[in-house]
């Protein structure tokens, strides 16, 4: 588990944070000197390239196309609560009604209503919730006309820089597109499922987009040009607000993994939950060289145990405070957000697997029976 702050919706008043992409109805530094050059420098022969130009034209084409083949899938969410009301997206996953949205955009809801492009409008019912990835599934009652699913892609064959496109109903605007790229993957978030300990648990596998990610996008599908969901639009990072203290869209927007839906959301139908995997440690996010040095470490990778939770699995399986993870099963992991994603996409509760930690510059191979979150 690693502690970090929460996201949160709106009434911030922070200058940073995560923010969760759901509406609800409620000092720069002095620039520096550039440094002077030497007045012969040397040269250097740069290699000429001819630069790849997308055809624009093709690509209006295929987004012209894209939305129209999906947007009768995406929804509106519409919710009201003791806390007021708020609004967000969803899609369409079978023909037998069932949407998928974010759990944060249905949380403590009395009532849900799911709009569709065409002005259908149903009350849905919630089935299933997974605090650790933030997804809900609805079920609602509508004919079959209105039920057009969106396929799932393989969000493991994303590609940084991949062109990338959301649907959904930022500041109560349905039906809206914007496009981006995925600017990273692996990424790590607090969970919403607070741990016994204190703090929240980890969610990973989360695909990091500038695509425009805004409140009332929460829960929307993020797609490839297949028109193939990759991800779940969750939340957005920024320092920016608008003038009633609604968060605004800075570049920095976040998806669950559409292979993390894959896994969950069949629990979620038939189940009413998913359990996930549990090792039982706190650790570092990275190991920095400066960490390496304070520390006196051997290596500036891997993760470094902070914390073992008594009778817990690591416990179990003999890992100690200070021991460096460096593999799972055989597959290295630099960092938490890697073995957070391993744990995540390749395991569930009951497995077992092969631990390998270094301690005091000896490698040790452990076997460790995963436990389900408590």
């Amino acid at each position: 588990m690693k502690t970090t702050i929460k996201p949160i919706i709106l009434f911030i008043f922070i200058l940073t944070l995560t923010s969760l992409a759901c509406q609800t109805l409620m000092g720069s530094q002095a620039a520096q000197p550039a440094p002077s050059l030497p007045q012969t420098a040397p040269q250097v022969e740069i290699p000429q390239t001819n630069p790849v130009i997308p055809n624009q034209t093709d690509l209006q084409d295929a987004l012209v196309s894209l939305y129209q083949r999906v947007n009768p899938g995406v929804v509106s969410i519409r919710v009201v609560s003791e806390q007021g009301s708020g609004q967000g997206s969803g899609f369409v996953v079978d023909t037998d009604g069932h949407i998928v949205t974010n759990y944060h955009v249905i949380e403590s809801a009395q009532k849900v209503e799911v709009d569709f492009p065409s002005g259908f409008k149903a009350f849905a019912e919630v089935i299933g919730t997974d605090l650790d990835s933030d997804l809900a599934v609805l079920t609602v009652d509508a004919p079959p006309e209105e039920l057009h699913p969106i396929p799932l892609g393989d969000s493991d064959a994303v590609q940084v820089g991949q062109t990338v496109v959301a649907i959904g109903n930022p500041f109560g605007y349905s039906g809206t597109m914007t496009v981006g790229i995925v600017s990273g993957k692996g990424r790590t978030l607090d969970s919403m499922h607070e741990a016994n300990s204190g703090g929240y648990f980890t969610t990973g596998d989360i695909i990091q987009t500038d695509a425009a990610i805004n409140p009332g996008n929460s829960g929307g599908p993020l797609l490839n040009l297949n028109g193939e969901v990759i991800g779940v639009n969750r939340a957005i990072q920024t320092t920016s607000f608008s003038l009633n203290g609604t968060p605004v869209n800075s570049g920095v927007g976040f998806a669950v993994a559409s292979n993390i839906v894959r896994r969950v959301v069949p629990e979620l139908i038939q189940n009413g939950k998913y359990d996930y995997p549990y090792l039982g440690i706190s650790a570092f996010p990275e190991i920095t060289l400066l960490d390496k040095e304070e520390l006196g470490l051997p290596q500036a990778w891997g993760v470094l145990v902070t914390s073992v939770a008594p009778g817990g699995p690591a416990e179990q399986a003999g890992i100690q405070e200070e021991d460096i993870i460096t593999a799972l099963d055989g597959k290295e992991v630099r960092d938490f957000n890697e073995l957070i994603s391993y744990l995540f996409k390749n395991t569930q509760p009951g497995d077992t697997i092969q631990v390998t930690v270094l301690r005091n510059g000896v490698t040790q191979e452990l076997s460790l029976t995963l436990g389900k979150r408590p």
